[in-house]
């Protein structure tokens, strides 16, 4: 009876309910499917919290000496021309907004950036921990309603008259602390419903949710901005903080919560639970049946410590690669709206809703490096030599956009998805298919309770870099944006070569691999240092 309530208790209300409505469980593969949307939908509402400050940089520190009338373009009012005139300029925020309409609110807007990055990347070590602690669906509920609460409040500054500069700072912390809860957490729940068979694929489609976050929030952003820039917050706030009831509702983070074994646990394969023995799993694994000594197996797994993690082969590389990575990617994330915004681009200036609009392509080009670099990566089973090489190509594609984007928009439009298929595609690869690879390591004999510590120790040192990106830009750009791109291809060069010994391990596996077959050898394991590869067969 103990153990038939500890199972309830554990079971997600909205999973129970259609139990009860169906009389019976879904399938495996149903439930991998709901695993994925719902971690789809909760990060994509992450990301569009965080798109907020982009989107309004220029409406609290504008720049009055734009013009005039233009021919919208390509599709009608999508992309229009500034707004902000006449009459309805107060309206819209043309005038800025104290404190950062002074000579200083560049460097304010990059610090009010880098306090969300910064509190962000130091919660993320905390927060891995207590993912691997805690029942993640209520660990990453609380995170996500939280961060709707304090973004929510940042754009109430502008309903209460608030022009003093420290009230965003503390909401920007505080916010970065809660928003630390998500990757964790999601990459985990990913890790604990699928093996690593085409790990790469499913995770460079799934991790399309950071990018059409990143659109949907700017969408939602500049769609209400005429209104007033508070709303701007209020409404990705609203959005993250209903994501999270969705998140309590639905979200499974084990497979033993509801009754099925677990695909990286010591009993099974490393592979995913087999398709032939699906039903079966379906039939004995209920709640009523072999549900519950499954259940006892997972929460009795310990979850291993920071220095254990950073032990791990590969994860102190990749995470000072995501580190430059992310410096790259974020400085885009937080700074491309208002570039494009400051940027003559075909003898024409564009508003601040049009900036943010064309920014979203950026990211349409970034959901394309996610799965390309996945699928690759797959394919050639290197997950080193794929990222490294989409950072080197990143560095031309950057200077290309610098150099050409400003002839028109149809050239700054594909100049700049290129640029994000290069930078998103090993940024969304390392903190994905990389991280889940790791937590899961052989050296950890199938503890997958380190799959959050193990994210959040890559992701934290990116999050670093990615706090400290958006700050050197704030000052950099006051000197000319060739400083800031000068900036932005030595992070991408730096990503690139710190992986350039997991590249060579890579390389002569394949090299030995080859010399083996042609002798008709076959080898019963990898080499030890691999840190992926042994871990895929």
């Amino acid at each position: 009876m103990a153990n038939n309530l500890d199972a309830m208790r554990k079971i997600p209300p909205g999973i129970w309910l259609i139990r009860k409505i169906r009389g019976k469980d879904c399938s495996l593969k149903t439930h991998r499917y709901m695993v994925l949307l719902v971690t789809f939908i909760a990060y994509t509402s992450y990301h569009a919290s965080r798109k907020p400050s982009s989107i309004v940089k220029s409406a609290l520190d504008p720049e009055p000496n734009k013009t005039t009338n233009v021919y919208p373009w390509p599709i009608g009012s999508v992309f229009v021309k500034d707004e902000f005139l006449g009459e309805n300029k107060d309206k819209f925020g043309y005038k800025g907004w104290e404190p950062f309409n002074g000579k200083d609110g560049t460097e304010k807007l990059g610090l009010i950036d880098v306090a969300f990055l910064a509190c962000y990347s130091l919660g993320m070590f905390g927060a891995g921990h207590l993912g691997d602690t805690l029942d993640l669906r209520l660990f990453l509920t609380s995170g996500m309603i939280g961060s709707g609460i304090f973004v929510g409040l940042f754009g109430m500054g502008y309903f209460w008259n608030i022009h003093v500069f420290g009230f965003y700072l503390v909401m920007q912390m505080v916010a970065g602390l809660f928003q630390a809860t998500g990757w964790p957490s999601v990459v985990a729940v990913i890790g604990n419903w699928f093996g690593k068979r085409k790990r790469g694929l499913i995770m460079g489609i799934w991790n399309a949710h950071t990018s059409v976050g990143n659109i949907t929030g700017s969408l939602i952003a500049a769609s209400v901005l005429e209104y007033g820039w508070g709303w701007s917050f209020i409404a990705p706030g609203t959005f993250i903080a209903i994501s999270g009831i969705l998140v309590f509702l639905f979200l499974a983070a084990y497979p033993e919560d509801i009754g099925f074994p677990c695909p990286n646990g010591p009993a099974t394969r490393a592979e995913a639970v087999p398709c032939d023995v699906e039903a079966q799993t379906q039939n004995e694994g209920t709640v009523e049946g072999k549900s519950a000594p499954i259940r006892d197996r997972s929460g009795a797994r310990r979850s291993v410590g920071l220095l254990e993690a950073c032990l791990i082969p590969g994860v102190i590389p990749f995470s000072f690669c995501l580190f430059f990575s992310k410096l790259v990617a974020y400085t885009f994330l937080y700074w491309l709206p208002f570039y494009l915004s400051q940027t003559e681009i075909g003898g024409e200036y564009m508003s601040v809703k049009s900036a943010g609009n064309l920014s979203t392509l950026f990211d349409v080009g970034g959901i394309v490096g996610g799965i390309l670099a996945g699928h690759i990566s797959d394919k050639l089973r290197a997950r080193a030599i794929t990222a490294a090489s989409f950072m080197y190509a990143a560095i031309p594609s950057m200077l290309l956009y610098r150099l050409y984007g400003n002839l028109s928009r149809t050239v700054n439009i594909v100049l700049m998805m290129i640029a994000g298929l290069f930078i998103n595609g090993p940024y969304a690869l390392i903190t994905t298919a990389v991280s889940a690879d790791l937590g899961t390591h052989s050296s950890l004999r199938g503890d997958s309770r380190a799959l959050a510590t193990v994210t959040a120790i890559i992701d934290g040192t990116g999050s670093i870099g990615a706090a400290l990106g958006p700050l050197l830009t704030g000052f950099l750009s006051t000197k000319g944006w060739d400083t800031v791109f000068v900036m932005l291809m030595l992070g991408a060069l730096i990503a690139g070569l710190l992986l350039s010994r997991q590249v060579v391990v890579e390389i002569n596996e394949k090299t030995c691999k080859s010399m083996r077959s042609s002798s008709g050898q076959q080898s019963s394991e990898a080499p030890p240092s691999q840190p992926l590869l042994s871990d895929q067969r």
